[in-house]
């Protein structure tokens, strides 16, 4: 079967919104990459093959051909009224995470306190703020791409500094998955520019990772978190032995 341009575009968009590479799919096919490559630019795929990429994406033939049909772009950002209504709703913001992560709904109940009632009113409530698409048997479809970021101050970064980053550095980092390294040191301009390059690399490479790991059961995975910055600083306790500016 050779398939539309619609649905191999349709196919792509979902690669790209998931993080994966035409190599990630080629692993899981246990395919060359030159193998994937050449089925998607001649669009040559049989059903049996599209129906394995879906499942690689976790998405049905209904799904895969609602979204050819739309071809649109995935939202990369999420609007400031977006924003506000998961942090007013704690509950809501849980919904997103787990449905970003690609949590089953007999997987989120067997984890968390919500009945098939509550699980479902959060999912139509995301749906109805625009950032997912409630599908069949309770699924919700991010419209987002997998890696949107928050907004620059925006309810959600504010959310965090005031009330989650405290939450984050609570308990020690001493298990075996923690990590935390306090570096500081004067750079110049140059040197301040690459390491910020460097971060949005590690983070591209963290939402890699998150597509990668998505297919797995949820026991097989935990919730882990990163926290990357970089700003001109200087400790308060150091101010009192600043000189004033023209001294």
């Amino acid at each position: 079967m050779a398939i539309s341009v619609e649905l191999t575009d349709a196919l792509k968009r979902s690669l790209r919104t998931q993080g994966l590479t035409y190599r990630d799919l080629a692993i899981r096919l246990r395919l060359s990459e030159a193998a994937v490559k050449r089925m998607f630019s001649l669009r040559a795929m049989s059903l049996r093959r599209l129906e394995q990429v879906c499942d690689i994406l976790d998405i049905g033939l209904g799904e895969l051909a609602a979204e050819a049909a739309r071809g649109r772009n995935v939202m990369a950002n999420l609007s400031e009224a977006q924003e506000q209504a998961l942090v007013d709703e704690p509950a809501l913001l849980l919904a997103l995470f787990l449905t970003l992560n690609r949590w089953r709904q007999e997987e989120v109940q067997a984890h968390f306190a919500f009945t098939t009632a509550q699980w479902t009113a959060l999912l139509v409530k995301l749906d109805r703020l625009g950032i997912i698409e409630l599908m069949p048997g309770n699924r919700g479809r991010p419209l987002t791409a997998r890696n949107f970021r928050w907004r620059a101050d925006g309810p959600m970064e504010r959310y965090f500094r005031h009330t989650l980053l405290s939450d984050y550095f609570a308990d020690p980092f001493d298990g075996e998955q923690d990590a935390l390294l306090l570096l500081s040191g004067s750079l110049s301009p140059d040197g301040i520019k690459q390491l910020k390059e460097r971060l949005g690399e590690l983070a591209r490479e963290f939402d890699a990772l998150l597509a990668r790991d998505a297919a797995l059961s949820a026991q097989d995975r935990m919730g882990v978190a990163l926290v990357l910055a970089q700003k001109p600083w200087l400790l308060q306790l150091f101010h009192p032995y600043r000189r004033a500016q023209g001294e």
